[in-house]
């Protein structure tokens, strides 16, 4: 129980303690066994520590720590043993709350000659704020209180007595009476490192200590503190070996989370989400992958309230999620949920409000406008003005949540209910989220039982998300509207058509640029884009406390999502997407999955050895349902039912699913040796149903992983000023299964011909998981009291098994056969430097992280035989993304390359001499296909965030900056601009009268015209990716408690994310990305939805 206590209390800073009669008896009951021989008394009194879960609490003038002492008892009451250690000593103890309180015998005459006083007084924390529970000794006595709901004390004493205030969290005070006037007395926050309980994988707690590889936690205020619809946003810049991105798909987007670098080059690449021990199936939309790709939507996890979550913790390395096995090879976000709590009531309010406009757009030039019949803005000087930037709205998102917690020691409750209402900058695009959540936590037959139940249920819609592409994408009409025309023409959007009898679709001018143009605010609101979404989670977990350090647990979740979505483009919109009448698309799609799994855990102490281990076996069940109509309408006129769906035109049907089920055994193993050697084990084994055909059978695959670390303070002398040193080392082995249905002919449905037919990719039986081998090393440390610390890992990962597709003569029938081959390999540094202190009312804490990775491609499949045809593969290179068109670049992977190299294949024709070419009769350049070359990658060398708090009495000022160093980028998006005469560049090269090549004169509509076709050539459009910005400003207030007659808590506070850049060369902002699931489309602005600025308010209420 204490070690719950001090894992939430970090979090809440708020905890009433027991009676201190009750504590008393209860820790004089624990039993304790040593077997220590001439060891210094300190050795002995962390033992104790350990085994009762309590704090030793002594004045070193009184106790001689050093002293050598031996002692054996098995199972022997506290009071008897702490009785052995002091015998013959002038030395008493005394049990308060939950503290063993060791003091000097007092002279019995001396005390009787004392003046007996009533002492009195009130405790605050550095804030002001009354401190409720904390414990007020008499030294040297057993004569103690604790504060009341205000702070309060009141004791018997006498003039001359010592008390000694103490409170779990803050640095202990001892005070010598000399009078009767009521005390005032402030505790600072205590600086001493605590041995913090933390949750791992499976939900399982461990010593922190104790741990062999990096885990890093994330408080739950820090995600609440300024919100956005999706809380994993928040993280960027707050954690090392994590890369944070956003899509840019506006409210409701999809959060791309990258631990320790891409390591799939054909599977998903984002980490696994685990909520409570149990892993979430996180459905996220694969839209926004390409120029042509349809608009994304949500996923799954933007639909849990961050107001719900207690903590988080990051398990970048394989090695700490090895107990998840192939899910977990990429890292693991776990997140834990918030419970009732003992004994006290609470009521939280809180509501976040912040309002949104665009951080970066394109620099667009009103100087030139267009020449009277075309649409490229290449024409004389105009006094008109536009502004694409008017079309957006002040984007919104209103947050408010409302918790209740409440229990006794039996059965504690959490419920909770919140809603979160967004509104994009575009035109009728909004994202609606409302989460109903319960928990309850009961012990009962004497606590043998703890059962632990959970309901959520979430209802989210959006409407309209726009990420970027071609396709229903206002913004491509938007940029490229001609200059010398009036846009508030086409604000009426719609016009009467006499012959049809319907409203339809304004906009005079036709294709702009052959992207598919439209008037922009018809997309917005006559192509409607709707997702209509239910969630229902239940959860049920039942412990068996078996015997002291023995126990039993079940779980069970039930994961179900129901979800509709809808399309419906009115009559009026091109021929591409809608008939005459108009076009529908209907969806129905429905996600469930079911989780269980049990657990044996076993803790216990032998000797100068504890080991703590856990043996248990999941079974993870998926399924999938998707049923889909679409088509023109075909009797009345923009009325979108299926019934009015045409059979006869474009009508489509589609039917898909998935069932997918992995079985699994695993255990997990700690031994600890005197509290400072730790070593771990774990070890897994995973039978998943996408393997159930393959050539191995029902053979299972076994993921190990092995941990060792080391308290090297305990052992080695170190100077004062150097608190806390820790070193550790792990290996582990993960795998990542491949997609369902690979190993097997399978027949698909091709709605073209109205038949069934067999995929064209050749079944492999041979398939195996990609296998991810990683070590780790790193170094923890503290120095100065522990006000500063600074953590090292560093890391190395090998995945091998990589999937190709590798091509088939057309006589086979197949095009292409999945083999396995290659390998990709990670390296690099995580460090995380941290600064905490106080200095009366004021306070600093500092936290910088630092993440270095390199990836490298070590092998393809070039040479590996192919089993079908007997030869060897010719695979030099895999092209697996073009950023753009044609002529754009490509991201192509080669051996002794990264998963992000660029590569271009078109450049200037040249002479002979490697000067630019100039037409004879034209005077002009022009570009010609060339060699494929490296131009860099896409990747980022480094990324950086620096956090700083500032407190002073109930004010908070919170600043974050995050910074990404290295990498490119490619703009599509400028080389429209440039080509079209509507960007700033393009005013500014014909102002200076355009380009200078070999002495000649070329136009800057020329120049731009050939540089800037399709979507940009060779190079001409890839920018540096280096920016730094500020990411995060919170200032907050908390009231003074009196103010409101100790009622509640009240927090206002001014919040804004995304403020601004401080440094960036790209036209658009470089950690936006276009889909939240790709793993090389990315990097480029193909018309992407503007990064956000959001700035509001924020108000939290606690009774």
């Amino acid at each position: 129980m204490k070690e719950i206590i001090k894992h939430k209390f970090s979090y809440l800073l708020f905890f009433l303690l027991l009676v201190s009669c009750f504590a008393s008896a209860y820790g004089q009951e624990r039993t304790i066994t040593l077997n220590l021989s001439k060891v210094p008394l300190n050795t002995a009194l962390k033992e104790i520590e350990k085994q009762t879960s309590m704090s030793v609490v002594y004045n070193t003038n009184d106790v001689d720590i050093n002293r050598v002492i031996s002692i054996k008892v098995t199972k022997e009451s506290l009071n008897n043993v702490m009785n052995q250690l002091f015998r013959g000593v002038n030395v008493s103890f005394s049990i308060v709350d939950n503290h063993i309180v060791l003091s000097a015998k007092s002279n019995k005459e001396e005390q009787q000659k004392k003046t007996p006083i009533t002492a009195s007084g009130t405790v605050t924390d550095s804030k002001g704020e009354p401190l409720i529970g904390v414990s007020i000794l008499v030294k040297g006595t057993s004569n103690g209180t604790i504060t009341d709901m205000d702070g309060n004390f009141k004791i018997q004493a006498a003039k001359g007595d010592v008390l000694e205030v103490s409170y779990i969290g803050y640095a202990s005070q001892a005070i010598t009476l000399t009078n009767a006037q009521p005390l005032k007395v402030t505790l600072g926050e205590d600086t001493q490192v605590l041995d913090e309980v933390v949750v791992t994988a499976l939900g399982i707690k461990r010593s922190e200590k104790a741990l062999t590889y990096n885990v890093q936690q994330v408080k739950g205020d820090e995600l609440t503190t300024v919100k956005s619809t999706n809380f994993m946003g928040a993280l960027a810049g707050k954690a090392a070996g994590v890369q944070i991105n956003s899509s840019a798909s506006g409210p409701g987007g999809g959060v791309k989370v990258v631990m320790r670098g891409a390591k799939s080059i054909t599977q998903n690449n984002n980490a696994l989400y685990v909520i409570d021990g149990i892993p979430m199936y996180n459905r996220a939309s694969s839209g926004g992958d390409g120029a042509m790709a349809t608009q994304p939507s949500s996923e799954s996890i933007a639909d849990i309230n961050p107001d719900d979550i207690e903590s988080m913790s990051l398990l970048t390395g394989p090695s700490a999620a090895a107990l998840y096995g192939y899910e977990g090879a990429n890292g693991v976000v776990l997140i834990t949920t918030k419970k009732g709590r003992a004994d006290k009531t609470t009521v939280t309010y809180s509501n976040n409000t912040t309002f949104s406009d665009p951080m970066m757009m394109p620099k667009f030039q009103n100087t030139y406008g267009n020449m009277t019949g075309e649409m490229m803005s290449w024409g004389l000087e105009t006094d008109k003005r536009y502004d694409p930037a008017n079309f957006f709205n002040t984007g919104s998102n209103v947050s408010n949540a409302l918790s209740l917690s409440t229990g006794n020691d039996k059965s504690q409750s959490y419920i909770s209910v919140a809603t979160t209402n967004a509104t994009g900058i575009m035109p009728n695009n909004d994202y609606d989220r409302y989460n109903f959540s319960f928990r309850n936590t009961t012990n009962f037959l004497n606590n043998k039982f703890i059962l632990d139940t959970s309901a959520n249920y979430i209802i989210q819609n959006d409407k309209n998300m726009v990420s970027q592409g071609q396709y229903f994408n206002p913004l491509t009409s938007l940029y490229l509207f001609p200059r010398g025309e009036d846009f508030s023409d086409v604000a009426v959007y719609e016009r009467y058509d006499d012959l049809s009898g319907v409203n339809t679709q304004y906009w005079p001018y036709g294709d702009l640029g052959g992207v598919s143009s439209q008037n922009p605010y018809w997309i917005m609101n006559r192509m409607n884009r709707e997702n209509d979404r239910r969630r229902y989670k239940l959860a049920a977990s039942l412990q068996y406390n078996i015997i002291e350090g023995l126990n039993v647990q079940g779980r069970v979740s039930i994961d179900n999502t129901e979800s509709k979505y809808t399309e419906k483009f009115h009559a009026g919109t091109v021929g591409n997407f809608a008939g005459p009448k108009g076009r529908y698309k209907e969806e129905n799609r429905l996600d469930r999955q079911v989780y269980a799994d049990v657990l044996v855990n076993f803790n216990k102490t032998f000797n100068e050895f504890n080991v703590t281990a856990n043996l248990g076996a999941s079974i993870k069940d998926l399924r999938m349902e998707l049923t889909s109509l679409h088509g023109d309408l075909n009797n009345v006129t923009n009325h979108f039912t299926i019934e009015n769906l045409t059979r006869s035109g474009y009508y489509k049907v589609n039917a898909d699913g998935l069932k997918r089920q992995t079985q699994s055994v695993f255990a997990n193993a700690e031994i600890g040796w005197r509290s400072f050697l730790y070593l771990s084990l774990t070890g897994r084994a995973d039978w998943d149903s996408s393997l159930a055909l393959s050539e191995r059978g029902n053979k299972p695959f076994f993921y190990p992983s092995i941990g060792l670390s080391s308290i090297l303070s305990e052992v080695i002398d170190l100077p004062e000023w150097f608190s806390f040193l820790k070193a550790r080392f792990s290996f582990t082995s993960v795998g990542n299964a491949y997609d369902p249905y690979l190993t097997k002919v399978r027949y698909v449905y091709d709605d073209q011909l109205d038949q069934y037919k067999a995929e064209s990719l050749y079944p492999n039986s041979d398939l195996k998981p990609e296998i991810t081998k990683s070590y780790e090393a790193g170094l923890n440390m503290r120095f100065f009291k522990n006000t500063l610390n600074f953590d090292i890992t560093y890391y190395n990962s090998d995945t091998r098994n990589q999937t190709f597709a590798a091509p088939l003569p057309a006589s086979s029938g197949y095009t292409a056969v999945n083999i396995q081959a290659g390998s990709v390999q990670n390296q690099g540094i995580e460090m995380a430097l941290g600064y905490k202190n106080e200095w009366r009312d004021f306070g600093w804490s500092s936290n910088f992280t630092f993440t270095y990775n390199k990836n490298k491609i070590k092998r393809l499949a070039d040479g590996v035989t192919n089993r079908i045809t007997g030869e060897p593969i010719e695979m030099p290179y895999v092209d697996k993304a073009r950023l753009g068109g044609s002529t754009s670049p490509v991201v192509r992977l080669t051996e002794g390359g990264s998963m992000g190299d660029l590569y271009i294949n078109r450049d200037f024709k040249r002479d002979n001499n490697g000067y630019i070419y100039l037409d004879a009769k034209t005077g002009l350049p022009s570009m010609v296909e060339t060699e494929y070359k490296k131009i860099g990658s896409l990747l980022p060398k480094v990324n950086l965030g620096w956090r700083n708090s500032f407190t002073y009495k109930g004010l908070r000022l919170n600043i974050l900056l995050s910074g990404r160093f290295g990498g490119l980028v490619v703009s599509n998006t400028q080389a429209f601009l440039d080509r079209c005469g509507v960007s700033e560049y393009s005013a500014q090269l014909r102002q200076a009268g355009g380009v200078t090549i070999n002495n000649r004169n070329v136009s800057a509509k020329d120049y731009l015209g050939i540089v800037a076709a399709g979507t940009g050539e060779g190079d001409h459009y890839v920018y540096e990716a280096t920016n730094i910005r500020l990411q995060e400003v919170s200032l907050e207030y908390t009231l003074p408690k009196k103010w409101l007659y100790n009622i509640a808590d009240v927090t206002l506070g001014l919040i804004g994310n995304n403020l601004g850049m401080i440094y960036c060369k790209a036209p658009f902002d470089p950690e936006l990305v276009a889909s939240s699931t790709s793993t090389f489309y990315t990097g480029v602005d193909y018309f992407m939805q503007p990064s956000l600025r959001n700035m509001g308010f924020s108000i939290k209420v606690q009774f």
